[in-house]
């Protein structure tokens, strides 16, 4: 069994990110295939950068940054469900990339992207090019929510249509595909 780490981007106050999460988590434990962690980036609260060597090196100064580094480390694969802000992704999502480096090496990432007509998907796109520096791999099946709103009920659960689970399915059926090639790769150096 892989370990999947689904990870919420969005930490402003009135943010939607966790039903989305939530949503993606309940739909991935339906297939019995992943061992799923949720992390929240606004629980995490990582600071802005601010550890004085290079994250390459691991000389980790901060308990902050050493939990983000266990947690990230133990993962097979990532889910990310990310909002769009002005085109680009969250700066949260950014700063917890930038804390570490080996950590994240050659596995692969699914999104979940939600916004207005565009669904998040520039956002996505622009992430894209920051984690392959460091040696993720972007799946290209992916679920983009445009409008969300629309898509959540009164009781705060998001409510999927055909395109969505369709694309949580292939998204998931391809993080499985990678995981286990790549994983090959993180253990023969």
């Amino acid at each position: 069994m892989h370990k999947l780490m689904i990870i919420t981007a969005s930490t402003r106050d009135g943010r939607k990110g966790p039903i989305l999460t939530n949503w993606i988590e309940q739909f991935a434990r339906k297939t019995e295939e992943w061992e799923i962690t949720t992390v929240d980036l606004k629980t995490i609260n990582l600071p802005m950068f601010n550890e004085p060597e290079h994250p390459r090196l691991k000389h980790y100064h901060y308990d902050h940054t050493k939990a983000w580094s266990s947690l990230v480390d133990a993962a097979d694969a990532f889910v990310a469900v990310v909002p769009e802000y002005n085109y680009g992704p969250s700066p949260a999502l950014i700063n917890a990339f930038d804390y570490l480096s080996s950590e994240w090496f050659y596995k692969p990432m699914g999104f979940v992207s939600y916004g207005g007509v565009s669904a998040g998907t520039r956002g996505v796109q622009m992430f894209k090019q920051i984690i392959t520096a460091l040696k993720v791999m972007p799946v290209p099946e992916a679920v983009h929510v445009p409008f969300f709103p629309q898509f959540i009920d009164g009781d705060g659960t998001l409510v999927p249509n055909e395109q969505m689970l369709q694309g949580a399915t292939d998204m998931l059926a391809e993080l499985k595909k990678w995981t286990g090639p790549l994983k090959a790769m993180r253990t023969t150096g």
